[in-house]
């Protein structure tokens, strides 16, 4: 694609047109809002297509609002934000008394938002004097106030170079992207296919190729029409379908080569030497002008606000070239122009011709000359003025502490603002700027744990190879080790300076009693302030202990216990040694996050997540407290207790999500996030029985997780093979299976193990034990170890596994019914042939009557199915045909093909004879109840809800409902979990 030079019309490019009009569209009728990214080389055409849809949505009465990213800003925190939302400020708001939500406050100004929301987005933007709220919620504010905007009518966001973009910028727009589908909004960005996505960018873009052939020659006929069919073929072919070469190279050929006369030389500049043509024209030109544009190139789309009005027609002197009189000002601004390298817009301001040519100018000074233009710019700005001090810090050669401490400064308020990543590169050169060995090491430091924290994992890793190199002074050595740490377990996949490096670390920063470690002292412990220091180390070993089960990480988290608040202790209960410490843990969860809820404060909201993830009690009370947090390393915790949780809860179509995240936390660094994605995307393809899916993950992730020793994900890939065994009804393979790992290797081959020790035991005993407690218990009945089966249920009943939380309640009831049922024989039990009733079936209902029993959809369709089996195998084919239809419907929605063929295979033995079905007439003699009341009656015993019965009898739930109405008072009982006791035999 290319542009017109007036803009009127593209060249080409219809499948990118068609998809923008599309979003245009959507957004305009309110079927949806939508997110563009358009990929591709400098010069393709990026640019030209936001003009084009710009121009599309203006005339449809969209609200337009434009930014861009420049190299030069992409350490100023929310300076594209700024470009973005600073617009809507001056738009008309609602009528007086109006307004969308009536919990909005009555701020003077023309979008009040909800108080903490626009308290946070003020501040954020520098709007306001003071800190954001706890809670940091900018991204949620930002959504707000575009929702604000959009139901007024369509909203049109355009982001230019997103590979620029202020890394807090870019996270808001990626918390903004996440979302955008409810608004009747498109958001629409550019980007280069060669730096790595922003954080929260990464996906499928759309992809900006080179024009056709076709449409190169009608694009020269357009821009050149004085060329010769011969040159033009040439620099067709040679631009290679790259509109700005189309564009620029004809206009360096000599008169003779342009109209064919004389031969075109044998190579012509393309792609990035671009940059060297542009280098060229600049060499032509005054020196004064080349000052000029390098300090328009340094200054960045800042500079379209504030650089170069043109001394003309009442304008102001340009800020860049203030030295030099008007008249001279006239000059070189027009030859700057004549050259083609930049222009002047409607404002006077000079507008540079392509990136490319900023680059160019960039590349052609000296270091020399670019230290002056930048102490010539910040000069030039006010003190309050954020990009002043990168200017300042640009321009200055050698040591200088002044200048070391005031970005110390703005570093920590910057970090304290939520722009950790921008923070980093501040304190990284003020360490470069510092002649104390020791501060610089203290500045180093501080810059790689806020790198860490504003997701930039690879850039901390680099800062702290530095570190390793240098003499870390004593009084920042725990921020060291929690540096080295936090990188080596989540970029270099590795735990062993966790177990070296915190608990020393700990005992330092407790026998100080949590006193502030750091460059500045009490600045420094305002930088930290949101994210204590030591629970953050414990944190860290706890994860370490977690996945690797080293028996230093336990005795080390003991001795701290107590230096830790309620949510660290809370984390620590669930985690540690659940048998015996997570009582009530799920229930404790629950207070926590509706006091943070009521509270609207995150707080330490990361503890709660980790603590949800130990109890299988994550849900969307908690999430919704990270919703205004958009820094990687939180968002991608989120990620994984949702893909975790969707696993659980039979959300099985999340399954890709998994895989996508893994390629996000790849390419930001979180080699560790990418490997556990991948994890839990195993237990899909286990779910549903892909062993092959399931080897190939293991081959992927197995060998690197067994080098970290994360038994965390070994073990449970030794689980998940097992249970993909089972879906194929291998039960005495996943049996051995299941009970070598559980034995860590002990009594390898026998089959036959204690493993009520080896789940519950007090040392080394895996937090997940639930899980694999269950799949034992159920491949131990169907493969016939009644024994063992027994003995296990009874240690987990005297572990107190129902007062964990709500899965661990299930999955005990569910192991206990499966127990029950080996005693009364049959399904794979031994069968004695008898259909009276007994304790089986009693369980069968408790384990149907926990609470919240459906929510655990893959669990409960398993244990319908043994039921129905253990049913059918009892005599009694009529009441099992309702478990496993249930089941079956539970498979299929999973996709779980392997384990709805065995209930398709159950269903075959148990289908009733015709003579059975014809309604006979009602056994009055042996129960009060009519024929099809017994029916509902025994269907609900097997646990069956009434919308479930009713698809079994093709009756609706409502009649369901008043069947049972009457059947309760008939049997005396007034449950559900009773029927099966009250219940007939036959």
């Amino acid at each position: 694609m290319a542009e017109e030079r007036n803009g009127a019309a593209l060249v080409g490019r219809q499948r990118e047109r068609l998809l923008l009009e599309q979003a245009l569209d959507s957004a305009r009728l309110g079927s949806g809002g939508s997110v563009t990214v358009l990929r591709g080389e400098p010069g393709i055409g990026k640019t030209a297509l936001l003009d084009w849809t710009a121009g599309r949505a203006g005339h449809s009465g969209f609200t337009v609002l434009r930014a861009a990213g420049h190299a030069s800003e992409a350490g100023v925190a929310f300076g594209v934000l700024n470009q973005v939302l600073l617009p809507l400020r001056s738009l008309p708001g609602p009528p007086a008394g109006q307004h969308s939500d009536p919990e909005q406050h009555t701020r003077p100004g023309p979008h009040p938002l909800p108080g903490a929301q626009q308290d946070a987005l003020d501040r954020v933007l520098g709007l306001r004097a003071g800190l954001p709220p706890d809670g940091f919620m900018v991204g949620a504010a930002a959504l707000a106030l575009l929702a604000d905007r959009a139901r007024r009518g369509p909203v049109l966001v355009l982001v230019d170079d997103l590979h620029w973009v202020d890394p807090s910028s870019a996270a808001v727009l990626a918390f903004v992207r996440q979302r955008i589908c409810g608004l009747r909004a498109a958001l629409v960005c550019t980007s280069r296919p060669d730096p790595a996505a922003p954080e929260g960018w990464s996906g499928q873009p759309v992809d900006i190729g080179a024009l056709s052939g076709e449409d190169s020659r009608l694009l020269l006929r357009r821009w050149h029409p004085g060329l010769a069919g011969s040159t033009a073929e040439r620099v067709a072919a040679e631009a290679e379908g790259n509109p700005l070469a189309l564009a620029e190279l004809p206009g360096q050929l000599a008169d003779e080569q342009i109209t064919g006369v004389v031969p075109l030389p044998d190579r012509l500049p393309l792609g990035q030497r671009l940059e060297t043509h542009f280098a060229r024209r600049l060499a032509d030109l005054p020196p004064q002008a080349a000052e000029l544009l390098l300090r328009a190139a340094l200054d960045g789309p800042g500079a379209a606000r504030a650089v170069t009005p043109l001394p003309r027609a009442g304008a102001e002197e340009p800020a860049v070239a203030h030295t030099l009189d008007r008249e001279r000002t006239e000059v070189l601004l027009d030859r700057i122009e004549a050259s083609g390298l930049a222009r002047l817009d409607e404002a006077g301001r000079l507008v540079f011709r392509h990136p490319l040519v900023g680059s160019a100018v960039i590349g052609a000074a000296t270091q020399d000359q670019r230290r002056g233009a930048h102490r010539a710019l910040a000069s030039r700005m006010h003190g309050a003025d954020p990009r002043r001090l990168l200017h300042e810090a640009a321009a200055a050669e050698g040591y200088d502490e002044s200048l070391a401490v005031r970005l110390q400064e703005a570093g920590e308020h910057l970090a304290l603002r939520g722009g950790d990543a921008e923070a980093a590169r501040l304190l990284d050169r003020a360490a470069g700027l510092s002649a104390d060995p020791g501060n610089r090491v203290r500045r180093l430091t501080w810059a790689a744990v806020m790198s860490a924290r504003g997701g930039r994992l690879a850039y901390a890793a680099r800062l702290v190879e530095t570190l390793r190199r240098q003499e870390v002074p004593q009084d920042v050595a725990p921020l060291f080790a929690y540096a080295v740490v936090y990188v080596d377990q989540s970029h270099h996949i590795d735990f062993a300076s966790t177990f070296s490096l915190l608990p020393g670390a700990l005992d330092a920063l407790t026998r100080a009693d949590g006193r502030e470690h750091g460059p500045g002292g009490a600045r420094a412990g305002r930088v930290h302030a949101l994210h204590d220091l030591v629970e953050q180390m414990v944190f860290k070993l706890l994860l370490a202990t977690v996945y690797t089960g080293d028996p230093r990480g336990t005795a080390t988290l003991g001795r701290y216990r107590h230096h830790l608040s309620p949510a660290a202790a809370l984390c620590l209960r669930a985690w540690a040694d659940p048998p015996r410490t997570a009582h009530g843990a799920h229930a404790d969860l629950l207070t926590h996050v509706e006091r943070a809820s009521t509270r609207r404060e995150a707080g330490n909201a990361w503890l709660l997540l980790w603590a949800a993830t130990a109890v299988d009690g994550a849900g969307p009370e908690l999430w919704r407290l990270f919703s205004g947090e958009h820094a990687y390393a939180t968002r991608g915790s989120v990620a994984k207790s949702r893909c975790y949780q969707a696993f659980l809860e039979g959300r099985w179509d999340m399954a890709g999500e998994c895989l996508a995240e893994a390629d996000t936390a790849e390419d930001r660094g979180y080699h560790c996030n990418a490997l556990l994605f991948r994890h839990y995307h195993a237990h899909f393809l286990a779910g549903r029985g892909d062993e092959r899916g399931l080897h190939e993950v293991r081959e992927r992730i197995g060998a690197r997780a067994a080098s970290a020793r994360m038994r965390f994900v070994t073990d449970h890939l030794d689980r998940l093979d097992a249970l993909a065994a089972m879906a194929h009804g291998r039960y005495a393979e996943a049996y051995a299976g299941l009970c070598r790992a559980s034995a860590g290797g002990d009594g390898v081959g026998t089959g036959e193990l204690p493993l009520s020790a080896a789940l519950f035991r007090p040392v080394g005993g895996p937090s997940w034990f639930h899980l694999t407690f269950f799949d034992l218990v159920l491949a131990g009945v169907r493969s016939g170890h009644r024994e063992q089966v027994r003995t296990l249920v009874a240690a987990g009943r005297a572990a107190r596994m129902d007062e964990i939380s709500g899965h661990h309640h299930f999955l005990l009831a569910a192991a206990t019914a499966l127990s029950a049922a080996v005693d009364e024989g049959g399904a794979d039990g031994g069968t004695d042939g008898g259909t009276g009733r007994g304790s089986a079936d009693a369980a069968y209902a408790a384990a149907y009557a926990v609470p919240d029993a459906g929510r655990w959809v893959f669990d409960l369709a398993r244990l319908r199915l043994a039921h129905g089996s253990w049913l059918r195998s009892r005599g009694r084919p009529e009441e099992a045909s309702g478990p496993l239809r249930a089941a079956l419907r539970a498979f299929e929605d999973l996709d779980a093909a392997p384990w709805a063929d065995q209930c398709r295979a159950e269903l075959r033995t148990t289908q009733v004879p015709p003579a059975r079905t014809a309604n006979p007439a009602p056994d009055t003699g042996h129960s009060p109840l009519t024929v099809q009341e017994l029916r509902i009656a025994r269907l609900v015993a097997t646990g069956l809800t009434n919308r479930e019965v009713g698809a079994e009898l093709r009756l609706s739930h409502r009649t369901v409902s008043a069947h049972l109405y009457r059947i309760f008072p008939k049997l005396g009982i007034t449950s559900r979990a009773a029927l099966a006791r009250a219940l007939p035999d036959g």
